[in-house]
């Protein structure tokens, strides 16, 4: 197989993850120098050693001072954790020799350019220094064995086309076993659930049905924007307004300072004790994001539709490395209140769900479940029925793999009312809190109390590491 045709399969195989050409190319030529221009172990176990040096690469980011992006995989440059050689004081170093370039994915088309050998890279200042760690002797030439000898298993979209984007799942055959779920965009009744979504219920002054175009362009906010306050939650850029999302993640990190409300008969208390539940422990009352909808005169590209239109950003769950399980990480550098994913699953009564935990037989890997309780107390007595919450365990979509983390998470959940002000039932989505890098781990507070051990779900061992970490008791 010629040089041209290795270099387009390594590049078809790094773009099915989502990862960037430009990116790519330069780590491509470090693993050739590296190696010694031996294509065979750049492509064992599909292409593990490139796509592991990629990821290593975007982790040390940050790691040290250094200036260490993938442009310059030069002296600062170490080899990634599972690529070892037989001997560690024995690294090899590139060796020197002409400087020749590997094609760009674009001029891999063109034939008249002609690759020598596959051992190219570029000129730089960096290409005559050795790239080794300090540990490194006379440059010698090493075999290379794997820490792991498991193949990676690379699934191209999970979402099976469902969403705007490709999400992609990475993970060590032999390793884990591959997640069972059926990939949702929408939520869905799983059965008793009630929903009432009819135009009939939106009245003329909650919609703006004479809007046209985008409601965020005019210079008096129409009357979607009410519920915040008069003016809209989200920028033209589309990220949410700092003074809002700084209120929403107060109350994240502060319940106790912001008002709560009491159900005169609650279902959280019911379950626990149907024939005597105690009083309500309260219920945080939420901000609300309104969007725009059917009735509203906008067009789909308004401002005030971000939710509704779906995932934008480039996501991919992988295996992690702290116990956790699997997790979620962007592939894309996402600004202070962007808004991520939505949360989907099964929309279940709290019956239903504490029903669903006692039938198990205790092998499954169930998904911690989402309480729509953000209006509960607005109604003396609320219905089984009205009491919903989302399980992801068996039908979600790419959040059932974000994992939790006690009080910093880059992540924050923030209730959007769409289709019905009919609060029951809402749309929970997710939204940065800060600048969050490429290949960084992404987290959300699931608000879990874990010193209630009469809670009908059994909270898990929390593993997020925080500093602020609330399970004292792991």
């Amino acid at each position: 197989m010629s040089v041209r045709e290795r270099a387009r399969k390594a590049f078809h195989a790094t773009r099915a993850l989502g990862l960037p050409d430009q990116e790519v190319t330069p780590v491509l030529e470090h693993l050739l120098k590296l190696f010694n221009n031996n294509w065979d172990l750049i492509e064992s176990e599909d292409y593990r050693a490139l796509i592991d040096a990629y990821f290593e690469l975007k982790e040390n980011k940050g790691e040290d001072n250094r200036k260490n992006v993938v442009g310059d995989y030069g002296e600062s440059s170490r080899l990634p954790k599972r690529l070892c050689l037989q001997d560690p004081e024995d690294q090899a170093s590139p060796t020197k020799g002409s400087a020749r370039q590997i094609l760009s994915p674009e001029e891999l088309g063109k034939p008249s350019v002609n690759l020598q050998q596959g051992a190219t890279f570029l000129n730089k200042k960096e290409s005559s220094s050795s790239g080794c760690s300090n540990s490194c002797k006379k440059p010698q030439q090493q075999p290379v064995t794997w820490e792991k000898n498991r193949p990676l298993h690379i699934i191209n979209d999970i979402t099976k086309g469902t969403e705007n984007v490709k999400i992609s799942l990475v993970g060590e055959i032999g390793k884990q076993e591959l997640p069972k779920f059926t990939y949702m965009r929408d939520n869905i009744i799983y059965q008793d659930a009630y929903v009432h979504i009819s135009l009939a219920r939106v009245a003329d002054e909650d919609c703006c049905s004479g809007c046209s175009g985008d409601c965020l362009s005019v210079s008096i906010p129409c009357a979607c924007a009410h519920e915040t306050g008069g003016e809209f939650a989200y920028t033209t850029d589309g990220q949410l307004r700092d003074k809002f999302l700084k209120a929403c993640i107060s109350m994240k990190q502060d319940p106790e300072g912001h008002e709560s409300v009491y159900c005169q008969d609650c279902p959280l208390e019911r379950l626990k004790n149907e024939y005597k539940p105690e009083k309500c422990k309260g219920h945080l009352v939420r901000k609300f994001i309104k969007e725009c909808w059917r009735k509203c005169g906008c067009n789909m590209q308004c401002g005030n539709r971000v939710v509704q239109r779906g995932i934008t950003c480039k996501l991919q769950v992988f295996w992690t490395r702290e116990g956790k399980g699997w997790g979620v990480k962007t592939l894309q550098d996402l600004p202070k209140g962007t808004f991520v994913c939505e949360y989907i699953g099964e929309i279940l009564t709290n019956t239903e769900l504490f029903e669903r935990n006692l039938k198990g037989s205790g092998n499954e890997k169930h998904t911690y479940p989402v309480t729509l309780d953000a209006d509960w107390g607005s109604e003396r007595v609320l219905k089984d029925e009205e009491a919903l919450c989302l399980d992801a365990t068996f039908c979600g979509n790419v959040a059932r793999f974000i994992n939790h983390r006690c009080f910093d998470a880059n992540l924050i959940d923030i209730p959007v009312e769409v289709e019905t002000p009919d609060r029951h039932y809402y749309h929970l989505a997710l939204f940065t809190t800060r600048d969050v890098r490429a290949s960084e781990e992404l987290t959300w507070d699931y608000g879990i109390d874990f010193n209630d051990d009469e809670h009908p779900i059994k909270a898990f061992k929390c593993c997020c590491r925080s500093a602020f970490c609330r399970d004292v008791k792991r």
